[in-house]
C-alpha cells in the first residue's frame, strides 16, 4: 500500500479529538495504520450523513460505501479508505460485520433520530459506537473473547452517552434529539428539540442520563483486569478525558461544560491508564 494512500487516510482523521490522537500514538506503526483506517471509514460515512446533499443522495452515498465494503472483503476495493480497511482486516482479522453495523447506524441517522425509544437508542449506540469498540479491540491486539466484548460495548456506551450529554444543545440546533423518549415522558418534556432546550427539567434529564453513563464506565472498568493494561492503553487514554467530562456534567447539569485544554485531557488519560480505569 503506498505511503500516499496512508497519508490520505491520516488526513481524513486529522480533525479527530486530541484524546483520540493521543491514544493512537501509543500503538506500534502497523496497528496505528489499521486503527486510522477504521476511524477514517467512520469519518467519511459520517460526513456523508451530515453533508448538505439531498437526502436521496446521502442514502445513495451510504449504499455506495456498502458496495465498497463488499469489494474490500473480496480484495478489490476502489477507494483509499477501502484499500486500507482491506489491509487492516487481513492483518488483524477484523469482522466486516462490524463495519456493516456502522453503516446501519448511519442509516438510522438518515431516518431521523428525534427522541427515539430506549431500545432504538441502544441499537444506535451498538452500531455507531459499539462496532468501533469491537474493531478497535481487535486492532489493539487486546481481544480476549467475552470480557473484551463486554469491555468494548460498555465503554462505547459510556463514551457515546457522554457525547450525547455534551452535545444536547448542538444536536438540537441540527434538529436531532438523541434522548430516550421514555425519559422525556417521565419528566414531562415534549419530544422535540426546542422543548427540551426550553424545559426547566433539562438539568434533571442530564443527571439521569449521566447516571446511566456512570454505570457504563463502571461496567467497563470491571473488565479491565481481564486484559493487558498495555494492550488496552489507547482505550484507557480515551476513557480518562471522557470520564472527566462526565464528572463535569454531573457537577453542573445546567449547561454543557467548556472545552478542556489538550494538556489537561492528556493528564486525564494518563491518570486513567495509571489507575486502570475511570476515577471513582
Amino acid at each position: 500500500m503506498s505511503a500516499l494512500v496512508q497519508q490520505g487516510v491520516e488526513e481524513i482523521v486529522a480533525g479527530s479529538g486530541s484524546s483520540f490522537r493521543t491514544g493512537m500514538r501509543v500503538l506500534p506503526a502497523p496497528r496505528r495504520r489499521a486503527i486510522l483506517a477504521v476511524y477514517a471509514f467512520c469519518r467519511v460515512v459520517d460526513d456523508v450523513v451530515d453533508g448538505p446533499a439531498p437526502l436521496a443522495e446521502r442514502r445513495a452515498g451510504i449504499k455506495a460505501w456498502e458496495a465498497e465494503l463488499a469489494r474490500a472483503r473480496e480484495g478489490r476495493a476502489e477507494t483509499p479508505v477501502g484499500r486500507e480497511i482491506a489491509h487492516a482486516a487481513r492483518a488483524y482479522d477484523l469482522p466486516y460485520e462490524e463495519f456493516e453495523l456502522v453503516l446501519d447506524g448511519m442509516r438510522m441517522d438518515l431516518d431521523g433520530m428525534v427522541a427515539p425509544p430506549q431500545a432504538v437508542l441502544d441499537a444506535y449506540i451498538r452500531r455507531v459506537a459499539g462496532a468501533v469498540g469491537i474493531l478497535s479491540m481487535h486492532v489493539f491486539g487486546a481481544w480476549r473473547g467475552a470480557p473484551s466484548h463486554r469491555f468494548a460495548l460498555s465503554l462505547a456506551e459510556a463514551l457515546q452517552l457522554t457525547n450525547i450529554l455534551r452535545d444536547i444543545e448542538e444536536d438540537a440546533g441540527l434538529g436531532r434529539l438523541y434522548l430516550p423518549a421514555e425519559l422525556l415522558s417521565e419528566l414531562g418534556i415534549p419530544p422535540c428539540p426546542e422543548a427540551v432546550l426550553a424545559s426547566p427539567a433539562l438539568p434533571d434529564l442530564r443527571r439521569r442520563l449521566a447516571a446511566r453513563a456512570r454505570a457504563a464506565y463502571a461496567a467497563a472498568a470491571r473488565e479491565i483486569p481481564a486484559h493487558s493494561r498495555l494492550r488496552i492503553a489507547p482505550a484507557l487514554l480515551m476513557m480518562g478525558p471522557y470520564e472527566r467530562l462526565l464528572r463535569q456534567i454531573e457537577a453542573d447539569a445546567q449547561r454543557p461544560p467548556p472545552p478542556r485544554a489538550r494538556w489537561r485531557k492528556l493528564m486525564d488519560g494518563l491518570r486513567c491508564l495509571a489507575a486502570g480505569g475511570a476515577a471513582r
